[in-house]
């Protein structure tokens, strides 16, 4: 497993030694999910072990090293001493939800295990919801998936490409569909962003927040990257017009094989999705991407615990 495919964040966040076990088992099994979360406490009390496990003292009476207990009944745990209590499903994506809590961990888990994504439709027949359950479930579930802001190293490569507006008869051209750019390592992770057009003047600003002038960067010849070499950057194109696609270390293959497998995926799991929610969807494949090779459901179930709404 190349550490490269895991960001600082999450290191210094997966400090449970039982946790990067799980990760990097490579697998991670439907019986060893329904062995840890058999029941709704059983989920209640993850969550309040991954958000409060190392609390040391109470933040009411002030006691060290006090013990929380279950309250019967309640969602909720309370200090021994003073009765204090700590909701650990609050400011969560599970904030305020009436629907249990092993349907929420299924929907995670099974977000880890659709490489090409899961729709709120197979959500509703696999949990016996409502579409409308369903889908604010996959809504929140994808908060969990969200981008972090690291710097990119090494041979990076950057594309644009654009996504959804087909019409059955009918020849669409960019101005139907929405545009994506990204950005991604060799070996390594990828970036990706909807932006609203791909001029120099929106995506020059994206590839200096994200790649410092000492890495070399692969484009095509598209108009919008002219500027890198005069800002600093190694800057190598191939010409796709003339059929060239590699020419020594210089090819824009891995970006655009991200973009292969993000729109079969979207095509055969979503078929459409609206320019409101692409950049979440986006985040979907850009963190599969980014964390395959390793069990992402213990990491999914640990996050949601630290994603706050």
């Amino acid at each position: 497993m190349n550490n490269k495919y895991i960001t600082n964040t999450v290191y210094n966040a997966l400090t449970n030694k039982y946790l990067f076990a799980r990760m990097f088992s490579m697998r991670y099994t439907k019986k060893q999910f329904e062995a840890e979360y058999p029941n709704d406490d059983a989920c209640l009390e993850a969550v309040f072990q991954d958000r409060y496990g190392n609390l040391k003292v109470c933040p009411s009476c002030g006691v060290i090293d006090a013990k929380f207990y279950r309250v019967k009944k309640r969602q909720c745990y309370a200090c021994e001493y003073c009765s204090y209590q700590l909701f650990p499903l609050a400011n969560t994506i599970f904030r305020k939800t009436t629907t249990p809590l092993t349907d929420w961990f299924y929907a995670v888990y099974l977000f880890s295990t659709h490489k090409n994504g899961i729709s709120a439709k197979t959500l509703e027949r696999e949990l016996g919801v409502t579409y409308k359950t369903a889908w604010r479930m996959c809504k929140h579930i994808g908060l969990l998936m969200q981008q972090e802001n690291e710097q990119l190293i090494g041979e990076v490569e950057a594309d644009e490409t654009y996504i959804g507006g087909r019409h059955r008869g009918k020849r669409t051209g960019p101005a139907d569909k929405e545009p994506v750019f990204g950005i991604v390592e060799r070996n390594g992770r990828v970036m990706a962003k909807h932006v609203k057009s791909t001029g120099a003047r929106v995506l020059i600003p994206l590839i200096e927040a994200n790649v410092s002038p000492d890495n070399a960067i692969m484009t095509d010849q598209y108009g919008s990257y002219k500027s890198l070499v005069r800002r600093g950057y190694n800057h190598t194109t191939v010409n796709h017009s003339t059929l060239e696609y590699v020419r020594g270390n210089a090819h824009t293959n891995t970006i655009e094989g991200f973009w292969s497998q993000l729109k079969r995926s979207i095509d055969g799991t979503y078929h459409a999705v609206s320019p409101k929610y692409l950049q979440s969807y986006v985040d979907e494949f850009v963190f599969r991407y980014n964390f395959r090779g390793v069990a992402v459901g213990p990491l999914l179930l640990e996050k949601v615990s630290k994603v706050v709404l």
